[in-house]
């Protein structure tokens, strides 16, 4: 019998994954199906299809052949990465590790026979299934602006052609214009993201076009490692940058296209390039599979699973979890607790009590890093923060460039994870 959604919320890990699951028809190895091939997705195939040594069938279910890391796609608009670097590969998934990855686009999900339907006519079935899709955007939130006009006003939220095109439209703005960024509200992928990317595009600014400005619209009163940006900008890119916040009428933003306008309460400003990064929300299959409350999915942190359906688990940028950010580490991190509750369920095997962690680096300037994270715990409420830490203001040179350096084996590191 299906658990309600009240009673559900109220069973602990320990009764949830106390024995086997008897998966779907009884016979053959119980199946999973991962939909999302980034730093939650990728991470749960590869562990899941690693740990089981064989008992569980694992199928990847990701549209692109090369997938490009949001983190890290700033340091390429500040010509500290090429595109090539940040791209990655799913053979060493399938090679390595058995896992059957489907370049397609999941379009279907039925819940009650536990089937994936895919774009192409394909039908896949599961035993569980593990939601990774990442982020989309909220309809209507920037006035004038929606994906048909992503072209003209880049997001790039979502690494590869995206970032490729905003890069070219910087290089390409005429001496002394005005580069201009609609910031997101909170919640949102990547919290120092945007403040990372300004610093990006300054550093490429003051090399390539020194008379250029950066104009910062934003809806929010603060933002994350706030002290540490201004600082930064203060000290390397004087009277460059201009932040307007809500109490300036960040909050009353729209924009044109066509006429390549920012409209801030009333106040038409022309602008040579805009980067409208919207309001975010739960990759669209977790609407489809009916698993969403508002905007994000909300999960059990002790397990990951969705609050809605026990046989699905939902990661990353996508989940409602509580207290950790939207990250590429967080989806890693919870990446590797869903996969043991997946395998416990799945084959009996042992799990331990969830234990999560996240980093995030920014980069303000040549060998300037610096970062923010935290140790999380899942109660039967949230993920709740335990401790945290942060870079301070007036840190010496020595210590930046170190934590750019730690940044860059951390990338190594969680790829190799990700991808094998």
């Amino acid at each position: 019998m299906k658990l309600t959604r009240r009673s559900f919320i109220g069973t602990t890990a320990a009764a949830t994954l106390a024995a086997p699951y008897v998966h779907a028809g009884g016979h053959g190895r119980p199946k999973v199906v991962v939909i999302g091939g980034g730093a939650g997705g990728a991470t749960a195939a590869r562990y899941i299809a690693k740990d089981s040594k064989g008992e569980i069938d694992v199928t990847l279910v990701e549209p692109s052949r090369s997938y490009y890391t949001c983190f890290f796609s700033n340091l390429y608009l500040g010509g500290f990465r090429s595109l090539d670097s940040i791209a990655h590969s799913y053979g060493t998934l399938a090679s390595a590790y058995g896992i059957n990855v489907v370049h397609d686009w999941a379009v279907g999900i039925d819940r009650d026979a536990r089937t994936v339907t895919l774009a192409g006519g394909t039908s896949l079935n599961y035993d569980r299934l593990i939601l990774s899709p990442g982020i989309d955007f909220v309809d209507g939130s920037v006035p004038g602006w929606d994906v048909s006009t992503q072209n003209a006003m880049p997001h790039a939220y979502k690494a590869g052609s995206q970032t490729e095109l905003l890069k070219a439209q910087i290089e390409a703005m005429p001496q002394g214009g005005t580069f201009a960024m609609v910031a997101p509200p909170n919640p949102y992928r990547c919290p120092p993201g945007p403040y990372e990317r300004v610093s990006m595009i300054a550093h490429k600014l003051k090399a390539e076009n020194p008379t250029a400005k950066i104009l910062i619209v934003d809806p929010k009163e603060k933002f994350s490692k706030q002290a540490l940006f201004e600082e930064g900008w203060n000290t390397n890119y004087a009277g460059m940058i201009e932040r307007i916040g809500p109490d300036f009428g960040a909050d009353k933003v729209s924009v044109d296209a066509g006429a390549m306008t920012v409209t801030i309460d009333g106040n038409v400003e022309k602008v040579d390039v805009c980067n409208v990064i919207p309001a975010m929300k739960a990759g669209r299959i977790c609407e489809i599979a009916g698993i969403t409350e508002g905007n994000w999915a909300p999960v059990n942190g002790h397990t990951m699973q969705s609050r809605i359906d026990e046989n699905i688990h939902v990661l990353g940028d996508a989940s409602a979890q509580g207290d950790m950010p939207k990250s590429g580490f967080s989806a890693n991190s919870q990446a590797k607790v869903a996969a043991m509750a997946v395998r416990g369920a799945l084959t009996g095997s042992k799990v331990f009590p969830a234990k999560f962690s996240n980093t995030c680096w920014s980069l303000i300037d040549t060998d300037n890093g610096v970062k923010v994270g935290a140790t999380y715990q899942a109660t039967d409420e949230k993920i709740a923060k335990v401790d945290g830490f942060v870079s301070q203001t007036g840190e010496d040179a020595a210590l930046r460039k170190a934590t750019y350096e730690e940044s860059i084996g951390w990338y190594s590191g969680i790829t190799s994870d990700m991808f094998g």
